[in-house]
C-alpha cells in the first residue's frame, strides 16, 4: 500500500509538542542558571584567593622591605666595622710601631746607663786615684815643708851668728847693717872685713839647693830719690858680685835698689843714717814664685 506524502508527514497533535518544548526551556534555564551559580561561586573562591594572594604579595613585599632595610643597615653596619676594623688595623699598626720605637729607645737607654754606669766606675776610680795621688803629694809636701823648715831653721841658725835674720812667709831675710856690713856716705865698694863677712855667709849659701837668692839695696835720705836709687842699685850689685866671685850660682840671684825707702830706723841722725844704709839678702824656696818687695 501506497501512502501518499501527505500522509507521511502528518504534524503531531498540539498539545504533545507544546510540552515537550517547555521542558527544554526549563530545563535550559535551570541548567544556564546553575552554570551561573556555579560561575558565581568559582569567581568568588577565585577572588578570595587572589584576595589572599594579593595580601601574601604584600606581605612579603613587606618582608622583603624589612630584609632589604635590615640588609642595608647591616652592611652599614660592616662598613663601619670595617672601617673600624681598619683604623684598628693602623692603630694596631702604629701601636706596634711606637712599641718598637719604644724598645729600641729602652735599649738605648739601657745602652747609655751602661755606658754611664762605666763612665761613673772609671771617673770614680780616677778621683780615687786622684785623691791617693793628694794625699801622697800632701804627704810628699809634708815631708818637704817639714825638711825646708828643718834646713830654714839650720840656715837662721847659722846666719843669725853672722847678721840679723829673720824668717818670712816664703824664707829668710838677712839685714846686713851696719853691724856686719858698712857703706861709706855716698859709697857702694866693700871695705876688706865686709868682703871677710861675705865669704863666710857664701860659704853657707853655696850648699843650698832649690832657693832663690835676692839682693837688696838701700841708702840713708841725703840726697835725690833718683840718685839715691841708682846708689842702692850699685851697692846690691857689689855684694852680688862678690858672692857670684865666691861661688855662687850667677843664675840663681837677683839684684835689686830700693832707694832711701823702708828705712829701718826713723830719723836723720848720722847713726840712723848709717844703719839705714845696708844691704839686706832674701832666700826663697824656689817652688814658691817671690814676688819682690822691700825688705822681701
Amino acid at each position: 500500500m501506497n501512502q501518499s506524502p501527505d500522509q507521511n508527514a502528518r504534524p503531531a497533535p498540539e498539545g504533545s509538542s507544546g510540552k515537550s518544548g517547555g521542558r527544554s526551556r526549563s530545563g535550559l534555564m535551570w541548567f544556564a542558571a546553575l552554570a551561573l551559580v556555579v560561575l558565581g561561586v568559582l569567581f568568588y573562591v577565585l577572588l578570595v584567593r587572589l584576595n589572599r594572594i594579593d595580601k601574601e604579595v604584600r606581605q612579603l613585599n613587606t618582608q622583603v622591605q624589612q630584609t632589604t632595610l635590615k640588609a642595608d643597615v647591616a652592611s652599614a653596619n660592616a662598613s663601619a666595622a670595617l672601617d673600624r676594623a681598619s683604623t684598628a688595623q693602623q692603630s694596631a699598626q702604629q701601636a706596634a710601631s711606637q712599641r718598637d720605637q719604644a724598645e729600641k729607645q729602652k735599649a738605648q737607654a739601657q745602652q747609655q746607663a751602661q755606658q754611664t754606669e762605666a763612665q761613673l766606675e772609671q771617673a770614680k776610680q780616677q778621683v780615687q786615684t786622684a785623691q791617693q795621688k793628694a794625699e801622697q803629694a800632701q804627704q810628699k809636701a809634708a815631708k818637704y815643708r817639714k825638711a825646708r823648715e828643718e834646713e830654714l831653721n839650720r840656715l837662721q841658725q847659722a846666719l843669725g851668728q853672722i847678721a840679723s835674720t829673720r824668717r818670712t812667709a816664703m824664707g829668710l831675710v838677712m839685714t846686713l847693717g851696719s853691724k856686719s856690713i858698712r857703706f861709706a856716705f855716698d859709697k857702694s865698694s866693700l871695705r876688706p872685713e865686709d868682703k871677710e863677712v861675705l865669704s863666710r855667709i857664701a860659704g853657707i849659701l853655696s850648699t843650698l839647693k832649690g832657693y832663690q837668692i835676692y839682693v837688696y839695696g838701700y841708702t840713708d835720705d841725703i840726697g835725690t830719690k833718683e840718685y839715691n836709687l841708682k846708689l842702692s842699685e850699685r851697692r846690691a850689685k857689689s855684694v852680688y858680685d862678690y858672692l857670684v866671685k865666691n861661688g855662687l850660682n850667677p843664675n840663681i840671684m837677683t839684684t835689686k835698689g830700693f832707694g832711701e825707702a823702708d828705712p829701718l830706723v826713723p830719723g836723720s841722725s848720722p847713726k840712723a843714717r848709717a844703719i839705714n844704709r845696708r844691704v839686706e839678702i832674701g832666700l826663697v824656696d824656689s817652688t814658691i814664685k817671690p814676688v819682690p818687695s822691700q825688705g822681701q
